[in-house]
């Protein structure tokens, strides 16, 4: 039995003539970290906001252990869902210390116990010894910290976090990332994330739920989704991806397409005419000898590696886009540069 559930969730809002929420299914289990991962408009927030309380949904039931906190006949306030909220700037009081914004949500509690449970939540995201400091005298990772013991101080049922590394500079972000999780996964705290950026949502989640329209896209594991994405939206929007489209061989692997043949990882499960491919940048090996080969159009260097977009020798001269691929950053390579390169099948998806 899953430990949240969301049936057939459905937002309309006044005045709005598509649903920003539409029949959404999703089953979370106990300790599981989730999650929404979508553009701007997609409907993630909404989900996360109608899971807190704070917005009911137009149709539909959620369920939270036990509880059933939404139906058509009630709706339990947000204070009595057993939540934490992690807001995206951390709404934590300034005129309040470390230690009492920790206690502020712990309105049931004795003195005595506030205090007690506090301190150990603050053990715990190793800010022990800043409880008589006040937020402005933290830094960003540590204020989300503070912000995240809070949450987790009344011992929820769910940790709902939104954007919650949006504000933090590119080194930060990828310990806090790591910090985040290790501190959910000490708790065994169930917990939904919403953001918009691919590197958080697959460092942090067991499983990552992509929305695009108010629909889900699809629901996988970080690996699987971006080895195997199910359409092309999900294929663009977890990495960088070559599209392409070709007709399948009758041995069911092969797929003939205007750059040549591509080879799938495994044999497909019926014939199919007309078929979209996603093939990965990283999925494309340079080699002397290898079976595309193209002049190199563009060089990006980023850092880690080098972006290629090469346009084949059998391709249009405009009508199809050229092939990105990674290569090393220690391969001298210009504009004008004729490369030949292989496709790794374990890198090839076949799209809806």
């Amino acid at each position: 039995m899953s430990f949240i559930q969301l049936e057939n969730i459905t937002k309309v809002f006044a005045g709005g003539e598509k649903p920003a929420v539409d029949h959404l299914q999703l089953n979370i289990n106990k300790g599981e970290i989730i999650t929404l991962l979508g553009p701007s408009g997609c409907g993630k927030t909404t989900t996360l906001r109608m899971i807190a309380g704070f917005e009911n949904p137009t149709n539909g039931t959620i369920q939270i252990g036990d509880n059933e906190v939404f139906s058509d006949a009630h709706s339990l306030p947000p204070e009595k869902r057993g939540i934490g909220m992690v807001f995206q700037d951390y709404a934590l009081f300034p005129h309040m210390t470390i230690i009492k914004n920790v206690m502020f949500g712990l309105n049931k509690w004795g003195a005595r116990e506030k205090r007690k449970r506090a301190k150990e939540v603050l053990e715990l995201v190793g800010l022990e010894d800043y409880g008589s400091r006040y937020p402005t005298q933290l830094s960003g990772g540590q204020q989300q910290r503070v912000a995240l013991a809070r949450a987790l101080a009344p011992k929820p049922n769910v940790v709902l976090m939104d954007e919650p590394f949006s504000n933090l500079d590119a080194g930060l972000r990828e310990k806090m990332r790591f910090d985040v999780t290790n501190i959910l996964r000490k708790t065994n705290t169930t917990a939904i994330i919403v953001t918009h950026d691919q590197k958080d949502a697959f460092a942090v989640s067991d499983r990552v739920v992509v929305m695009k329209d108010g629909l889900i896209q699809q629901i996988a594991a970080p690996k699987e989704m971006y080895r195997c994405p199910k359409n092309c939206f999900v294929a663009q929007f977890v990495g960088k991806t070559n599209l392409l489209t070709g007709t399948m061989d009758t041995d069911l692997r092969n797929i003939h397409t205007h750059i040549g043949k591509v080879t799938l990882p495994n044999e497909w499960q019926e014939r199919l005419d007309t078929v979209k491919l996603s093939i990965r940048p990283e999925g494309c090996s340079l080699s002397d000898e290898g079976a595309y080969c193209g002049q190199v159009e563009r060089v990006t260097y980023s850092g880690e590696y080098q972006e290629l977009h090469v346009r084949l020798h059998n391709e249009p001269e405009l009508s199809e886009e050229p092939m990105l691929i990674y290569a090393p950053v220690e391969k001298d390579v210009e504009i004008g540069t004729i490369v030949s390169f292989d496709i790794k099948p374990e890198l090839v998806a076949l799209v809806e």
